[in-house]
């Protein structure tokens, strides 16, 4: 099977792991920064060309697009879905994923926990904003942020105000959350893979900070989730229609919430705290289910 794996960086441990583990499976691998391709949309003949040649023969793209890159990123991987090559993520569900709020709404309606969350564009909502989050202390968190970049922790309804005021001013949009206190800075970071929680980890923030990404510090440990834990995390998943996805979850006392459903999820950290080989879980379900285009029977519209 030929294979190429959208990345801007073939140093990445996920990308190289990617990368061997497909060629330990006897495939043929390609490393492509997708900024170099470039399109050409035509009546029934859709192409893509990287470093001065067609690519043609690819089977499958595992797509690794960062968060500011997404654009340009799905519009590559929409290219290739065109092309009916088969993509471990469709580019409908990476552009999903990518909008906390979007995410949010899809989640909610679904009846899964999520922590309450406001939205609004007009400094002048301030204080409902906050009484309708039952007051402080509040998340605030940057639409675009990734890697618990642009997340703030407003503990007083003075800070709040401070911060929202000036998100506000650099006309930036933003989400704001109820602040769960059981969870005591840490959360659950479960890996799907194909419909299934092949490995979860639970992260532990630094002492005096709530965030428990492992890129802020935080430590990690291996974790057995629990039935309902697992079956939201899968669920999430689904909804979005990510065939590979990291759920990240706080647990509260009144059960799993879901806090962001991550369409490239970094496989250094898990796989390094709970010792499973993740990359070839993710080469084994595209030699599974690469010979089917349709990936999500039931879709989301919205």
């Amino acid at each position: 099977m030929n294979i190429a794996i959208l990345s801007r960086n073939s140093n990445l441990y996920s990308t190289r792991r990617l990368y061997e583990s497909a060629k330990d499976r006897g495939h043929n691998v390609e490393i492509v920064d997708f900024l170099k391709c470039y399109m050409v949309i035509e009546q029934f003949n859709p192409g893509i060309y990287y470093e001065g040649k067609k690519l043609t023969g690819i089977d499958a793209v595992i797509p690794r697009i960062g968060a500011s890159r997404t654009f340009y990123g799905t519009a590559v991987v929409r290219q290739f879905e065109m092309m009916n090559v088969f993509p471990v993520n469709e580019s409908q569900s990476i552009v999903r994923s990518r909008d906390k709020l979007r995410t949010m709404q899809i989640i909610s309606r679904s009846g899964l926990g999520i922590p309450k969350t406001a939205f609004a564009s007009h400094p002048g909502d301030i204080k409902q904003l906050i009484d309708s989050l039952g007051g402080t202390p509040i998340v605030i968190k940057l639409i675009q942020g990734t890697q618990g970049i642009g997340v703030v922790l407003a503990e007083t309804r003075k800070a709040a105000k401070s911060v929202l005021e000036a998100f506000y001013g650099l006309k930036a949009n933003m989400l704001l959350q109820q602040f769960v206190h059981e969870a005591k800075g840490s959360d659950i970071r479960a890996l799907v893979v194909g419909g299934k929680v092949i490995a979860a980890m639970k992260r532990q923030g630094p002492e005096g900070e709530f965030r428990s990404n492992i890129h802020q510090g935080g430590s990690a440990k291996a974790v057995k989730l629990s039935k309902e834990e697992r079956a939201t995390a899968v669920k999430a998943a689904k909804l979005l229609g990510l065939n590979v996805a990291g759920v990240d979850m706080l647990q509260s006392e009144s059960g799993p919430k879901i806090m962001e459903v991550n369409s490239s999820p970094g496989l250094e950290g898990i796989e390094t705290t709970t010792g499973i080989d993740i990359a070839s879980k993710i080469i084994e379900f595209i030699e599974d289910n690469s010979h089917d285009r349709k990936l999500i029977k039931d879709r989301v519209k919205v």
